[in-house]
């Protein structure tokens, strides 16, 4: 049998992007989200599907190759997206990799070197009341110092004081609900997107208007948290924390790592606040305050590292596989979402027009700003919502201005964005880093994670669904 030629495919596959005009490079960029069409986002869904599957139907291979399985989606990719594009596809990809995806990597391995330092030692057991409380905690924690803060602060405590249960993935998967995404939603250090609106003129405590949306969705997941973990810890028979041996009191080792946590706070603030002019990196215009951030990131991320024992970090289970396997898959999510954020960003003008343009009403934009935000990057998906409504409401004034008066006019519309782009983060395990991040750490601690789509089809479409279905009643219909 004669063998088949894998680089033929690498030779075909440009010509499923080639648009219906040769871009003649120089000059400024165009959108080549006009011209893409709708099947230049099939290395994205390979990409989703490769992390859904893999890991359910060939677990070892996956855990091995997952790297190159990575690599193949962007390959396939960037390899025609290159040859079809040229100077904008080079633009495109070291614009999402230098602005975006590195950033995203430096700051997620800053707060995971951190709060890795910090061990909550002393007597703790897996009680009905207690998990709810680690779970409270960490959803007010999240809006200050971040869902991925506050995520791997708190996740290594629960797995560790629930060791004696037999359920539970339960804990976890809405250990991801809250802490990870929803707890978010309050300030602009809670999750990216907020983040973003904040540097485009939202004022820093405005998203303190989610509040009765959060504090609604966390109640009732809360509520039935409770319910569910007072039903096995029933069922289990067990009707008292093991005793196995004398009471240690609660105490936090490493502490002195919250100073670090204060100054990656801090450093991101300032990137909000300062502007310090621009610089070109590799052709890529980048705010100096930006990298300057990124700078202080790693250093703090060192600093931690020098500081803390290595026996702390080891008693606290602490290895860099988390933050490897995070690093590796999202560089292929990465880029191969630039087709699906481009297309969006073209508006009526791409391929998904009839999307866009059916966004209309709150309630729209709350559920498809989400729907969209569980599968893609929900930051730049926050903006393409934020600058349709501008677009919709104040065409052809400056976004400043623009952003001040949707606050001032018509701010339900921010809200539904906002919103839809924190909330539904909880969805699939890719909607927000840290919940990839939780998923890898309870599987290393030996508690078994459902798959990419039972955790949807089990957990997150029925449960958070009925939850997004009550807060769309409420306060966007």
């Amino acid at each position: 049998m004669r063998k088949k030629n894998p680089g033929l495919v690498l030779i075909l596959l440009p010509g499923v992007f080639l648009p219906s005009f040769a871009y003649a490079g120089g000059g400024a960029h165009p959108n080549m989200g006009e011209t893409l069409p709708l099947y230049s986002v099939l290395p994205f869904v390979g990409m989703l599907l490769s992390i859904a599957l893999f890991p359910l139907l060939a677990p070892k291979f996956w855990h091995h190759h997952f790297g190159k399985v990575s690599a193949f989606w962007a390959v396939m990719l960037v390899v025609p997206l290159l040859m079809a594009y040229k100077g904008t596809a080079v633009y495109e990809i070291l614009h999402i990799v230098l602005a975006d995806y590195v950033p995203f990597i430096i700051l997620l391995g800053a707060l995971y070197t951190v709060s890795g330092g910090i061990l909550l030692k002393g007597t703790l057991r897996g009680t009905p009341g207690v998990n709810t409380g680690i779970l409270l905690i960490g959803t007010v924690l999240a809006s200050w110092m971040g869902t991925t803060g506050a995520a791997m602060l708190l996740i290594r405590p629960l797995l560790k004081a629930n060791a004696h249960r037999k359920n539970r993935t339960f804990m976890v998967v809405f250990f991801i609900f809250l802490v990870a995404n929803i707890g978010g939603s309050l300030t602009p250090l809670g999750d990216p997107p907020l983040f973003l609106g904040f540097l485009r003129g939202v004022p820093f405590f405005w998203t303190f208007n989610l509040l009765p949306h959060m504090l609604i969705a966390a109640s009732v997941l809360l509520f039935l948290y409770y319910f569910m973990d007072s039903y096995f810890y029933k069922k289990e028979g067990i009707t008292a924390a093991p005793d196995d041996g004398a009471k240690e009191p609660l105490k936090l080792e490493g502490s002195y790592n919250f100073i670090f946590l204060t100054g990656i706070i801090g450093a991101v603030l300032m990137s909000g606040m300062a502007k310090w002019g621009d610089i070109s990196i590799l052709g890529i215009h980048r705010g100096l305050q930006d990298v300057v951030r990124d700078g202080l990131l790693a250093l703090i991320a060192a600093l931690s590292m020098a500081a803390t024992p290595k026996t702390l970090r080891e008693e606290n289970a602490f290895t860099w596989f988390p933050i490897k396997e995070v690093a590796i898959l999202f560089i292929g999510i990465f880029l191969t979402m630039i087709p699906c954020l481009k297309i969006l960003q073209a508006g009526t003008k791409g391929e998904l027009a009839l999307v866009i343009s059916a966004v209309r009403e709150p309630v729209h934009y709350f559920w498809i700003t989400g729907a969209l935000s569980s599968f893609l990057d929900n930051a730049p998906t926050y903006l393409t919502f934020l600058s349709t409504a501008m677009g919709s409401f104040y065409p052809g004034i400056p976004e400043y201005q623009a952003v001040a008066l949707l606050i001032k006019d018509n701010p339900i519309y921010l809200l539904a964005i906002s919103a839809g782009a924190v909330f539904f983060g909880a969805v699939t395990y890719i909607g927000n880093a840290p919940n990839f991040m939780v998923r890898s750490i309870a599987e290393e601690a030996g508690t078994p994670m459902p798959s990419f789509f039972g955790y949807m089809l089990k957990y997150s479409l029925p449960i958070l669904g009925s939850v997004f279905v009550l807060i769309t009643f409420i306060f966007f219909i």
